[in-house]
């Protein structure tokens, strides 16, 4: 490719609205241009970048035995209802009615669509494992879309879907998947970990998170120093703490004036109590079912924990009215005493039956109560109340007593055993050797194509641009072509750029009428990870200078030793990657 002819429009200005060094490069380095919140234009050498990382991922899963085909992006919501996903979902799917009224989806994954495509095609275990995947833009309305390509509300997603007839042979499609995965990111050049991760509204019994550590990432990574344990915030298990003891006999129960004062931290200045000391009573609706949760005042609920608790059914916080009903109190008093007998369940957190008293809502309104003993003043067992781990890990946390650690990171890929969930509703099934009808066992595995290139951009660069692995790098060589007007100097420009073209080498020749600063400048933005140098002062001595982009110095070449060291940095680099 020749720069003179290539729509490359790079940008020295950061722009104003792009918060991460990924989305401000991407922006400045002419990769993309934003079309509306969430959604981008992939320019040329972006989306040369994209097709790379497309092929890496196509290749590898092919390699592990799965299928390429396409279905469509546009889905039928009844699909979607006859699983509970339409609910699960909820605003960050985006519907639209046809002309005939029927109510359609923009897929934000298919686990539906493939479903229901092997539903009406598997008969018997023979034709079974099967693993079919795709690489097609998903759709979700989210929030608050930031970070650039990080989190955007139409983006490439790989989605794979693997059909078995038991436990055991899910188990081995997972391994592969597994296995691939970790392939994929190393040959894109990530640096990722592997952490255990909660199937969420997915479903399942097990899943993995591929998580590239890097500060602007919006998950978390809980994990033990001695890399023992890690899993994603959502999943991160934490060890009960232990009993406290009071100093003096707890006196009973004391009701409390504490009006218009609801919230946690109003109800510690108001009695001047700490966080800590709060037990947070919370109501949810789970179907037809309410349930009660119970922490302490300075910890978070995870839904995700809780959700698995009650038996995996989606959850949500209940409604105003049901609150009220249930605790006989407005918004903000609920508390845990005479309760459990009017939800289906009642789930303690591990933090709250340590404690030795606190404070807690009255079930009355504008009254909380002191001194309440959790397994004196509210049972801690019975036949519908559990002890558990149901909250976020924190500071101070432990996991089998070693002390947990946080970080922050890019969930560039998850796979996940769906198991039954999608199969048993919507009728995949086989005949087994005994002619008995089954479910398939599924697998789910996806990838986030947009997440590996802006991971990659995050992770490589520095104060002049990006740093490309050299795998999905738009370009690998960049010919820099000072006084492009001189004759000797295009000529050799030229001859070098056609000969790495001849052994294929993807090479651009900056063959621009420009200063050499810009150019060198550009190359530096866009990140090509070798850039040959040809000017007329090293023309002049027989050599041309040669720069990888990772390294700050450069070294002579000879004209005619030229293309065979650029080959053989190419070769090398690639070699780093196992690509």
């Amino acid at each position: 490719m020749r720069y003179s002819r290539m729509f490359i429009p790079t940008v020295k200005e950061i722009p104003a609205d792009a918060e991460v060094a990924s989305h401000q490069l991407m922006i400045r380095a002419g990769l993309c241009r934003k079309v509306a919140s969430g959604t981008y234009t992939y320019l040329p050498l972006g989306w040369r970048s994209l097709l790379k990382i497309i092929a890496i991922v196509r290749e590898e899963m092919n390699k592990a035995g799965a299928q390429e085909i396409i279905v469509p992006s546009m889905q039928p919501l009844e699909l979607w209802a006859r699983t509970g996903r339409s609910v699960d979902y909820g605003p960050t799917m985006f519907r639209l009615e046809d002309r005939h009224g029927r109510m359609n989806v923009l897929g934000p994954t298919a686990e539906e669509v493939f479903t229901t495509l092997m539903a009406g095609e598997i008969k018997s275990y023979k034709q079974l494992p099967v693993n079919l995947y795709q690489i097609t833009p998903k759709f979700r309305d989210e929030f608050r879309p930031r970070f650039g390509a990080i989190r955007s509300r139409e983006f490439i997603m790989k989605d794979a879907y693997s059909f078995d007839v038991d436990p055991e042979s899910l188990d081995k499609s997972y391994q592969a998947m597994y296995d691939a995965y970790c392939r994929i990111f190393k040959r894109c050049g990530l640096e990722y970990v592997i952490v255990e991760a909660e199937s969420g509204e997915m479903g399942g019994s097990g899943s993995h998170q591929f998580t590239v550590p890097c500060e602007s990432g919006e998950d978390t990574i809980v994990y033990t120093e001695d890399g023992s344990y890690a899993a994603n915030l959502e999943r991160a298990e934490v060890d009960a703490l232990p009993k406290e003891e009071a100093d003096a006999e707890i006196p009973p129960p004391e009701e409390v004036h504490t009006p218009n004062v609801g919230t946690i931290e109003a109800v510690c200045g108001f009695l001047g109590s700490r966080p800590n000391d709060m037990i947070k009573t919370l109501i949810y609706s789970a179907g037809e079912r309410t349930i009660t949760a119970i922490v302490r005042g300075d910890h978070e609920l995870n839904p995700e924990k809780l959700a698995q608790i009650i038996g995996g059914e989606h959850i949500d916080l209940a409604a105003e009215l049901t609150i009220e009903q249930v605790t006989g109190a407005k918004v903000g008093f609920a508390g845990p005493m005479g309760i459990a007998g009017k939800v289906s369940n009642m789930v303690i957190d591990h933090a709250v039956a340590a404690m030795a008293a606190g404070i807690a809502g009255a079930n009355k309104s504008d009254y909380h109560v002191k001194n309440v003993v959790p397994g004196r003043d509210f049972a801690l067992e019975g036949d519908n109340i559990t002890v558990a781990d149901i909250r976020f890990a924190g500071e101070g946390d432990t996991h089998k007593g070693k002390k947990l650690l946080f970080k922050k990171g890019i969930e560039v890929g998850q796979v996940f055993k769906l198991g039954t969930k999608y199969s048993k509703k919507l009728g995949a099934k086989f005949l087994d050797e005994e002619g008995h009808e089954k479910p398939c066992i599924m697998g789910c595995y996806g990838i986030g194509i947009n997440r590996i290139f802006a991971s990659a951009i995050e992770l490589g660069n520095d104060t002049n641009g990006i740093i490309w692995p050299i795998s999905i790098a738009p370009c690998e060589v960049i010919i820099t072509s000072v006084n492009q007007d001189d004759r000797e100097v295009a000529r050799v420009s030229g001859d070098i750029y056609e000969q790495l073209l001849g052994e294929g080498i993807d090479v651009l020749l900056d063959d621009r009428a420009m200063r050499g600063g810009v150019k060198f400048k550009d190359a530096d933005l866009i990140g090509i990870p070798i850039r040959i140098t040809v000017g007329q002062r090293s023309l002049a001595e027989g050599n041309v200078e040669l720069k990888l982009r990772a390294e700050s110095e450069s070294s002579k070449v000879r004209i005619e030793e030229a293309t065979a060291k650029v080959i053989e940095l190419v070769n090398e680099l690639k070699e780093q990657l196992n690509v």
